[in-house]
């Protein structure tokens, strides 16, 4: 018995332990996750399906119409009667007619609504393509975040040391109270600084829980690996772009599909075929009848100008779309343009900050330390360092978030997978 309750014991403990490590989780899993949860995607798939479901109906004949009632039948039911003299008068008839549907006009509305869900589909990669880079933002941005906090947290320990430090030295009348103030200023400034980097790191995990449709307060926490990607011009050119944007194509697939409903609106124009065939059970004497009949459908004039507008409408619509079309490509080519000129010039600016503005103000700032350690210096002087090299590796991490929002707006409008 204590055997068990020791191994429950020990279970609870590990359970509890693997609880308190948060989830690490990659961006690849994160966009996987949102791929797979989100309801913006499962409503695509549905409409999907639905559409796919109705064009099945798509070569259905129209239902057989059944007549039944008196035929040629005299008010007086006497003269229904044969006698000596009279045969007898009337009818019962039993009656069905069949349209027969045009083949054309079948095949045309089947290729109509075969092809409706080819948009939906390029609107849900569209959607992918927009969640997939409202994901990598806000991941990026709390990676950024925490290395903020990690230089902010190493700042917190050394203006600690200088603070003790002070206290110190001012016993010996070896520093002066405002430098002390001034060190104990920076350092409840950087103390608030973590928590509003902390609760900006809060939001972006919320955002990341909410597109992966999980419980908000997950908690969890991110791979700092990261990559920056150099990008290839000659995709940005307008033919690239056409056969990479899901939204190009998205135009592309409604322009196709409305030459389709174009087809079908002209078969409507063709004649469709019908046949009526008729029972008389007699009264009286009188024979079996029947009537058999063949009925054809003849477009006018006046029955054909709806199908005619309608044409001409999908035939307008389709140079709007075109337009669209030239529209997106122009203004996604500049913009991959002018991103990509801004990122070259960002990294060359992160370049300089990381490999000369950021060693030569470490430089400064430890030559100062030392100074005032040796008391040749003043800490005014290595508080003003310190601040200064602070200032430049925050600005550096901008530099690094502006770098990683222009990639992901470039693997935006590229469409990258």
């Amino acid at each position: 018995m204590l055997k068990n309750k020791y191994y429950i014991a020990i279970s609870c403990l590990i359970l509890s332990t693997t609880n308190l490590v948060a989830q690490t989780l990659s961006l690849e899993e994160v966009l996987t996750t949102i791929k797979t949860n989100n309801p913006q995607f499962k409503m695509y798939d549905a409409d999907i399906q639905s559409m796919d479901a109705a064009a099945k109906g798509a070569r259905s004949w129209m239902p057989p119409q059944v007549s039944t009632g008196f035929f040629m039948t005299p008010y007086n039911t006497k003269m229904w009667k044969a006698d000596d003299m009279f045969p007898g008068m009337g009818n019962y008839m039993l009656g069905i007619t069949q349209m027969i549907p045009n083949s054309k006009k079948l095949k045309a509305d089947y290729n109509y609504m075969s092809a409706m869900s080819s948009v939906e589909k390029e609107n849900k990669n569209y959607t992918s393509n927009q969640l997939n880079a409202l994901a990598k933002t806000n991941y990026y941005q709390w990676l950024v975040l925490n290395k903020k906090i990690i230089i902010a947290n190493d700042n917190l320990l050394l203006l600690d040391y200088m603070i003790k430090s002070i206290e110190i030295r001012y016993q010996y009348n070896m520093d002066k109270l405002p430098t002390y103030y001034k060190a104990k200023s920076q350092y409840s400034a950087l103390q608030s600084m973590i928590v509003m980097l902390e609760n900006d790191i809060s939001q972006k995990r919320i955002m990341l829980n909410t597109l992966m449709v999980r419980d908000k307060n997950t908690s969890f926490e991110i791979d700092t690996t990261y990559k920056l990607n150099d990008f290839d011009l000659i995709k940005s050119d307008t033919t690239s772009l056409s056969q990479s944007r899901s939204d190009v194509k998205a135009i592309e697939k409604t322009i196709a599909l409305n030459h389709l409903k174009i087809e079908a609106e002209k078969t409507k124009l063709l004649p469709e075929f019908g046949i009526k065939y008729d029972h008389m059970f007699a009264f009286g004497q009188q024979p079996q009848q029947f009537s058999l009949m063949g009925m054809v459908t003849i477009p006018m004039p006046w029955s054909s100008k709806m199908n005619k507008a309608n044409i001409n409408s999908f035939q307008i619509k389709n140079e709007s779309l075109n337009w669209q079309k030239q529209m997106i490509l122009n203004e996604a080519s500049g913009m991959i343009s002018g991103m990509n000129t801004e990122l070259t010039n960002l990294k060359k600016q992160y370049d300089i900050t990381e490999k000369s503005i950021i060693p030569a103000l470490r430089r400064n700032y430890d030559t100062a330390i030392i100074a005032w350690q040796n008391n040749t210096g003043d800490l005014f002087v290595a508080l003003d360092a310190w601040e200064a090299l602070n200032m430049a590796q925050i600005d550096t991490l901008d530099k690094l978030q502006a770098i990683l929002n222009a990639q992901v707006e470039i693997e935006k409008q590229l469409e990258t997978k």
